[in-house]
């Protein structure tokens, strides 16, 4: 069916665009939500009489968003799930609390607009999150999901900190191990040098020899 949209739907088009979508899906939603007409003579001179206030307003919509996707990226967004020790969550990050942490920031974003990887976050740590703007505009913004009682961090930094002091220890035997390679690799170029050169000089001798014959002949 071939409608008129009368405001901007996500994922179909802006106001003013002429669309064909399913019948069930004008019938059933657009056409009672006010958000389309019918596509007709009518409907479509009364648009074209509109056209400069549409053409308007997406500027403006275009400008704000811009402006939001400037104060997004200057969010630092903090969720606080309860997780286990491995740093696992007991339960997940999805769109929908992005969207409820960020409205208690002052912003509001319908979940649909907010893109988190794999569709939810299941371990602390850092992320970066996508947000669609207006007109392909779109922010992306850094998320730390932590655990509610900290104790996670904890486990995670003593398990860093083991597997640190454990390089440390081994740093050392590595690096003697590391220069004894390079002397016996040293040695050997060594020991390959003598004898090119006692082979030369052998062959030299052997040269000298032949030349004699010669002579006595």
């Amino acid at each position: 069916m071939k409608i008129i949209l009368n405001e901007d739907v996500y994922n179909l088009g802006e106001e003013g665009d002429v669309c064909e979508v399913a019948n069930g899906y004008a019938r059933n939603y657009l056409l009672p939500h006010g958000l389309a007409v019918a596509f007709n003579k009518q409907n479509l001179a009364v648009f074209e009489s509109r056209k400069v206030a549409i053409a308007k307003r997406k500027e403006e919509k275009k400008k704000a968003a811009q402006d939001l996707k400037q104060q997004l990226e200057n969010i630092s967004l903090t969720v606080k799930m309860p997780a286990g020790e491995t740093g696992k969550l007991f339960g997940s990050v999805n769109n929908a609390v992005i969207a409820d942490a960020l409205e208690k920031e002052g912003v509001v974003i319908e979940k649909k607009k907010i893109e988190v990887a794999s569709s939810s976050i299941k371990m602390i740590g850092k992320y970066t999150v996508m947000i669609k703007l207006y007109s392909g505009e779109s922010a992306k913004i850094e998320v730390t999901v932590a655990s509610t009682d900290g104790k996670a961090e904890a486990a995670l930094e003593k398990k860093i900190a083991a597997a640190q002091a454990k390089s440390a220890r081994t740093a050392p035997a590595a690096a003697e191990a590391d220069v004894t390679a390079e002397d016996e690799a040293e040695d050997a170029v060594d020991e390959t040098d003598d004898d090119a050169e006692a082979e030369a000089e052998m062959e030299s001798d052997e040269s000298d020899d032949d030349s004699d014959e010669s002579d006595d002949e």
